[in-house]
C-alpha cells in the first residue's frame, strides 16, 4: 500500500506547479497572444500560398500537355478520312496496265506526282505508313486480320496477303494494316513441306 505521506506530498506537489503555471498565464501578455495569432495566421497563408502554386503549376503542365497531345493528335480525323484518297489513287496506279500507261503517260505521272506529294505531306505531319509483306509475322498492334486461311510452305501467324497499308501518327496507331493471315499447324506444315 502507498504511503499517505508521499501521497500528500504529491499533492503538494500538483498544487505548487499547478499554481505556477497559472501565473505563467496570467503574466502572458496580449501582445504575446497577438503575435501567436498572427504567426498562426502566416503560416495558414503560407499553407494557401504553397498549394496555389502547386495547383497552377500542375495547371500549367496539363496546358502544356494538352497543347503538344492537340498539335500531334488534332488532325487525326481529316488524316483518318484522307487514308482512302491515299489507298484509291494506289490502286489506281497498281491497275494500270503497260499499255495504258504508254497511252496516259502525262496521266500517270500526274497521278504519281499527287501521290508523292501526299506521301510528303503525311511525313511533315507524322503520319508514317505500316507496309507488312508477305511473311512476316502478324502482330495485332500494327495489323488487322482480314482472313485466316491455311497456305502450303508457311508458318502459323505470318501474313500471307497484304489488303492495305496501315498508318501510324506519331506513335498512335491511325489505321492498322490490313492483312490475311496463314492457320496452318505446325503438324500441317510439317507434312506438306517434307
Amino acid at each position: 500500500m502507498a504511503d499517505p505521506k508521499n501521497e500528500d506530498y504529491l499533492d503538494n506537489i500538483d498544487d505548487v506547479m499547478a499554481e505556477e503555471y497559472a501565473d505563467q498565464e496570467i503574466e502572458i501578455s496580449d501582445e504575446d497572444i497577438e503575435i501567436d495569432t498572427l504567426r498562426a495566421e502566416r503560416d495558414q497563408f503560407r499553407d494557401r500560398f504553397m498549394r496555389a502554386l502547386a495547383d497552377s503549376e500542375n495547371a500549367r503542365k496539363r496546358a502544356d500537355k494538352d497543347r503538344r497531345e492537340a498539335e500531334n493528335y488534332g488532325g487525326s480525323k481529316l488524316s483518318r478520312d484522307l487514308l482512302p484518297v491515299y489507298d484509291n489513287m494506289k490502286r489506281a496506279l497498281e491497275a494500270a496496265t503497260e499499255e495504258q500507261k504508254a497511252v496516259s503517260a502525262a496521266l500517270i505521272e500526274g497521278v504519281e506526282l499527287t501521290m508523292r506529294e501526299l506521301v510528303n505531306v503525311f511525313g511533315k505531319h507524322g503520319i508514317q505508313p505500316i507496309t507488312p509483306v508477305v511473311g512476316d509475322r502478324f502482330d495485332p498492334k500494327e495489323h488487322e486480320a482480314m482472313f485466316e486461311a491455311p497456305l502450303a510452305g508457311t508458318q502459323a501467324g505470318s501474313i500471307i496477303q497484304v489488303s492495305t497499308e496501315g498508318f501510324m501518327l506519331h506513335d498512335r496507331l491511325l489505321r492498322p494494316a490490313q492483312v490475311g493471315v496463314s492457320s496452318n499447324t505446325s503438324s500441317n506444315t510439317e507434312t506438306k513441306t517434307a
